[in-house]
């Protein structure tokens, strides 16, 4: 099967939110230009290490490069956009600057089942002005934490019907 390269420069709009009740939710990474959407599932984990990330390449850069803007684009804060067809689940993304074009390229390759070949998953690959890469990186942190507090003994998520904490001895809190 042919490769599908689903590439936005620049989209219209990229944002990371998700679908769901906390502790049952599904993250997905969103990208439209103009009528074209395509929306990518993704792990709670993956979104904050690209966010992450994000801000560590973005940080190295204006260090090393005083002439880099990296003034926050305005925050997208409106929901996914609806139906929400999962084109494929994520399974690496690669970051990188492109000093050609002066933005941030993210690049999401499909997850392959065991024993397909390295280049028959799907990709998504997303260019950014630093503003909009500052902008994304901050939404998606947001979306990140807006799901279960955690635990302040043992950090794991307090699920709403209650938590047997393993710090605790299995007695409630």
């Amino acid at each position: 099967m042919a490769r599908i390269i689903h590439s936005y420069d620049p989209p219209e709009r990229f944002v990371a939110g998700t679908v769901g009740e906390p502790g049952e939710r599904a993250f997905f990474l969103q990208a439209r230009s103009g009528s074209r959407i395509t929306s990518v599932v993704l792990e709670k984990t993956q979104v904050a290490a690209l966010a992450e990330r994000i801000e560590v390449l973005l940080r190295d850069l204006r260090r090393n490069n005083s002439g880099i803007a990296l003034i926050p684009s305005a925050r997208d804060e409106a929901p996914l956009e609806q139906p929400i067809l999962e084109e494929f689940r994520v399974g690496v993304i690669s970051l990188a600057w492109d000093e050609e074009k002066k933005m941030v390229c993210i690049e999401c390759e499909e997850m392959l089942e065991e024993g397909e070949e390295d280049e028959s998953g799907d990709l998504l690959r997303v260019y950014l002005s630093p503003g909009s890469a500052t902008a994304f990186a901050q939404r998606s942190l947001i979306v990140v934490v807006a799901g279960r507090l955690p635990c302040p003994f043992c950090s794991i998520p307090i699920d709403p019907r209650g938590h047997l904490c393993p710090r605790a001895n299995g007695y409630r809190r």
